[in-house]
């Protein structure tokens, strides 16, 4: 700069430095509806099967009936058949197990379905997952947070224990055919009920908790 000329090239960096702090405030201030607090919630598979972290969210309304209820009580007479069985720890590895099973039917993978579902189970998916793959769909599934996880009911029947647990998921579902075009579901996010009923064998040195049904509410 020149002489006693005005600053010409500093009014336009001062510009340039207030554009750039407004376009990052309207990024970092904006919510799309969907977007989780900081840090990670614990969704740990139903044991003894380990999977990743689920995406960071407000923790689920988790529910553990009255333990002076019907189902609190068979809650009890499980617990007295396998003292190291709890229904709060239950409900963590059941949330685990509902995103990794249910992602996984959408992805087709049999392996881990194998390992988490009972035998009549694992032969509805599997033959859902082949039915869809014949006609060259394919499924693109989202678990965008899990709302509710709750204790509906609970048996034990001989030493064969069962827990039935309630989810209320926001879901993004969609089945697109070979063209990549819908024939099924929506890209938007939709509220899902679904009733999954897991069971084990208290004797059995198998830790492992496998889903014997499930049904839409």
């Amino acid at each position: 700069m020149q002489g006693g000329g005005f600053p010409i090239d500093l009014i336009l960096f001062g510009m340039v430095a207030a554009f750039l702090v407004l376009r990052l405030r309207s990024v970092l201030g904006r919510r799309t509806g969907f977007e989780r607090p900081p840090g990670e919630r614990g969704g740990l598979p139903v044991p003894p099967v380990a999977g990743a972290p689920a995406p960071a969210a407000a923790a689920p309304l988790r529910g553990v009936p009255d333990a002076r209820g019907p189902v609190g009580q068979a809650l009890a007479r499980i617990r007295s058949a396998d003292p190291s069985f709890d229904p709060g720890a239950f409900l963590g590895g059941a949330e685990g197990a509902f995103r990794m099973i249910v992602e996984g039917f959408a992805a087709g993978n049999r392996p881990l379905l194998r390992d988490l579902l009972s035998d009549d189970t694992y032969a509805g998916f599997e033959g859902a997952i082949a039915d869809r793959e014949s006609r060259g769909e394919v499924q693109r599934t989202e678990i965008r947070e899990i709302r509710e996880a709750v204790i509906d009911g609970a048996d034990l029947r001989g030493t064969t224990a069962e827990v039935t647990v309630r989810f209320v998921s926001d879901q993004v579902n969609l089945t697109l055919d070979s063209a990549g075009k819908p024939v099924a579901g929506t890209d938007a996010v939709t509220e899902l009920t679904d009733i999954w009923t897991f069971q084990r064998d208290v004797r059995s040195s198998d830790p492992a908790w496998k889903l014997t049904s499930t049904r839409s509410a």
